[in-house]
């Protein structure tokens, strides 16, 4: 029996950890006090949660009927950019025109694609979120200011459940837990600092609410190729992102490896792997405005949907 795993409150507030099964979430207390505690043992949690999917507990409570908060509260929270081919081709192509190439968008596109290849002769691009922007996969997303350019990243987001240092690209999968969903709002307009020279993703990125992430992750042993998974996403009912993670440059395994070269990875941790193209640039600077609303969705990880709201 497949199933997932989650953090959720009904009308009380009060989180608890849940199994999810066939849309039913069946409350994991006593055995578990959240899902963290579970991932720090996690072979042997694995264990007693196939156990409970077998023999469900209670009736369970519609999903519909309950606030999915993030999954896991995670210690750490890494993300992986410029990881999709043809994401990377459009952002080199509309870089190179913003910069006065005059070339046709044939030719441009030809540069990017060239350009997006030329990535596996490097490393994995992965840099730090912050735990406090993560928001659950139903909650509204705050659009802060400063900066109006608010855009969508859909991701496929990697739930550690062994940490380590040094890890070796063969073993990397061995530490995933599961996977589940994660969307990288970004502020375009204030992501560059001229004045610094660089980009300033404390601005930009992580900011309260603008990591939706769940309703759940489901193990790595229900998820047989993580390359062969959908990643839609819609604004209003339209579909602006539409991939599937094969697009991928640098796989899970490379992510993982990476990283754990950097520092040492904890179980819970989540790893976000790169978004696929269909930005806000891609569909003529569409970006998102009080009222919107994102409905996304990876094949069998569930689906969010989340309103855009103005600060109070």
């Amino acid at each position: 029996m497949t199933f997932g795993l989650g953090t959720f409150s009904a009308a009380d507030g009060v989180p608890f950890p849940g199994l999810v099964v066939e849309g039913r979430v069946y409350d994991l207390r006593p055995d578990f006090s959240d899902t963290l505690s579970m991932l720090n043992d996690w072979d042997t949690s694995l264990g007693r949660l196939r156990e409970l999917a077998a023999a469900l507990p209670g009736e369970g409570v519609a999903l519909d009927g309950l606030r999915p908060l993030p999954p896991v509260a995670s210690p750490q929270v890494l993300m992986g950019g410029a990881n999709y081919y043809t994401h990377l081709e459009q952002l080199h192509a509309a870089l190179l025109r913003k910069q006065g190439d005059q070339r046709s968008d044939e030719e441009l596109f030809a540069e990017g694609r060239k350009f997006g290849r030329s990535r596996l002769d490097g490393e994995p691009f992965v840099f730090a979120g912050l735990p406090r922007a993560l928001s659950g996969a139903t909650d509204d997303v705050v659009l802060w200011g400063p900066g109006v350019q608010h855009d969508w990243e859909l991701e496929l987001a990697v739930v550690i459940g062994r940490g380590g240092r040094d890890i070796d690209v063969k073993d990397a999968l061995d530490h995933v837990a599961g996977y589940t969903i994660s969307n990288d709002i970004s502020t375009r307009d204030v992501m560059s600092r001229p004045d610094a020279g660089m980009a300033d993703y404390l601005m930009s990125k992580v900011r309260p609410t603008f990591f939706p992430t769940g309703p759940y992750f489901v193990p790595r042993e229900f998820v047989p190729d993580y390359r062969k998974l959908r990643i839609q996403l819609k604004v209003n009912g339209e579909l602006m992102q539409d991939e599937s993670t094969d697009d991928m440059i640098f796989g899970v395994e490379h992510l993982i490896a990476h990283a754990s070269k950097i520092l040492e990875l904890q179980a819970g941790d989540l790893l976000l792997t790169g978004s696929p193209a269909g930005n806000a640039g891609h569909h003529g600077n569409r970006w998102l405005v009080p009222g919107d609303v994102l409905e996304s969705g990876i094949t069998g990880l569930g689906v969010q949907r989340n309103r855009c709201v103005a600060p109070e």
